[in-house]
């Protein structure tokens, strides 16, 4: 998979990916009015524009072959002091499994690296099964976290965390 550094014009790009991959992702997990409350939230093109030159957030998009995008990645370097959070990993159900999520991973792990990280850490659903693709990568939980989204909403999360080596 070719990896592409995001730019404002990509925005629509990452809105669409996620309007297939999310009800994919968290249908069994959230109501359907909460999984589009979260959408409109967060995937609207002045949230994620925000996210790029407000918080510093970096984005990347994965091509196939054929140049077709099929998921992206965020990140931010000293989300905390000396940590990387990936904010957002997602990839299409049908490129699940490929080992485009450990391409992701890789990706930001080089960037932490390079920026002298000690960690990357992210939060994940408690119920979502990516849980299992973050331990396989050395990842750990390392706390709880419910976070209020507003309109009545939480998300119940998981904080996971891995050390880099360097």
């Amino acid at each position: 998979m070719k990896l592409v550094k995001v730019t404002i014009s990509d925005l629509p790009i990452i809105i669409d990916l996620t309007k297939k991959i999310w009800p994919v992702a968290y249908g069994e997990i959230l109501s359907k009015s909460q999984l589009d409350y979260m959408i409109d939230k967060f995937y609207n093109e002045t949230a994620l524009r925000e996210q790029i030159e407000v918080k510093g957030h970096v984005f990347y998009l994965a091509q196939d072959d054929k140049d077709k995008y099929v998921g992206f990645v965020s990140y931010e370097i000293n989300c905390e002091p000396n940590k990387t959070k990936i904010h957002k990993i997602y990839v299409l159900p049908e490129t699940q499994g490929t080992g485009l999520g450990r391409q992701f991973f890789e990706l930001v792990k080089e960037k932490a690296i390079e920026n002298h990280q000690k960690a990357i850490f992210l939060n994940v659903n408690k119920y979502n099964n990516a849980i299992h693709f973050y331990t396989k990568l050395g990842f750990t939980k390392v706390k709880d976290e419910v976070i209020d989204i507003g309109n009545g909403y939480v998300m119940d999360d998981y904080v996971m965390e891995v050390a880099i080596i360097q």
